[in-house]
This record gives C-alpha cells, sequence and structure tokens, in this order.
C-alpha cells in the first residue's frame, strides 16, 4: 500500500494537483496512507472522516432524503458526499468512500464488503461498486484504500 500512496503523491505532486477525501468506512485510513508520504503536504488539502450519517448530511451536506431512500452505503450517498466535497474542498481531484467494512452490519442486499468510491476530477466523475470478498474488517479498509488510490493514479 505504501508504494502505491508513494505513487499517488508523486503524480499529484507532479502535475500540481489537490487532493481532498471524504471517509466513512475507511475512517481516516485513505488520509492517513497519503499524509505519511513525505512531501504529501504539497498535494493533500483535506480529509474529513464523516462516519455518522448526521456527520454525512451536516458537514457534506448529503440531503437527508437520499440517505433515508438509499442507504449510506449507496450510490447516491457517495455521488453526493464527492460533488459537495469538491465544493467545499476546491481541491482538483476528491474522493468519497462509503461502505460497511464488517465483520457485521451487512445484509442481503448490503453485504459486509460492499464499499462505493467516487473520485470527481473537473467534469469527470466516477462512482465504483466494490465487493470485497475478505471479511475481515481490516482486508476490507486496505482493500479500499488501494482500490481508491488506483483510480486517483487513473483520473489524474
Amino acid at each position: 500500500m505504501k508504494k502505491l500512496s508513494q505513487r499517488v503523491v508523486k503524480l499529484l505532486s507532479k502535475k500540481s494537483l489537490k487532493i481532498s477525501f471524504a471517509e466513512s468506512c475507511t475512517g481516516g485510513l485513505l488520509s492517513s496512507s497519503i499524509a505519511s508520504i513525505s512531501g504529501s503536504s504539497k498535494v493533500f488539502t483535506l480529509g474529513l472522516i464523516t462516519y455518522s450519517n448526521q456527520a454525512k448530511i451536516n458537514i457534506l451536506n448529503v440531503p437527508k432524503r437520499i440517505i433515508i431512500k438509499h442507504g449510506a452505503v449507496s450510490y447516491e450517498t457517495c455521488l453526493s458526499m464527492v460533488k459537495n466535497l469538491h465544493k467545499i474542498s476546491k481541491t482538483n481531484i476528491s474522493v468519497s468512500v462509503t461502505g460497511i467494512a464488517g465483520p457485521k452490519g451487512g445484509t442481503k442486499q448490503k453485504p459486509v464488503g460492499l464499499v462505493y468510491i467516487g473520485i470527481k476530477k473537473g467534469k469527470k466523475l466516477i462512482i465504483k461498486k466494490n465487493l470485497f470478498k475478505n471479511k475481515n474488517r481490516n482486508s476490507i479498509q486496505k482493500s479500499t484504500v488501494i482500490q481508491a488510490h488506483k483510480m486517483i493514479l487513473n483520473i489524474a
């Protein structure tokens, strides 16, 4: 994971791009993976951990009706998180993460390991639905960070 983080910081630095994160199920692991790299201060602007629904509503301005209708772990919530983060942070690239890291909390419709990652750069916007098979909490969180890094490298 560290090598990927280094690649992200190096690429963003080279292109003079700024990045921000809004995390839920990763609890700051994504922000930490970037902040732990020397030189990250040139590219890393903002990291929000909006773990609760209330935080998503109050800080990221996710409409309450979206969370009620679709749930915190949904395409719609992830989309709202990344769009609003982009407005708040004014960074070149914004990334949002919402999911179920487990080991509890999953349902048949939304199993443990379901994670949505949103990324926005200018007019480009991608929301990726992931279903990580390993039901271990740490593994799901790390897999999410790795997937987010790959998406950042692709869009930058």
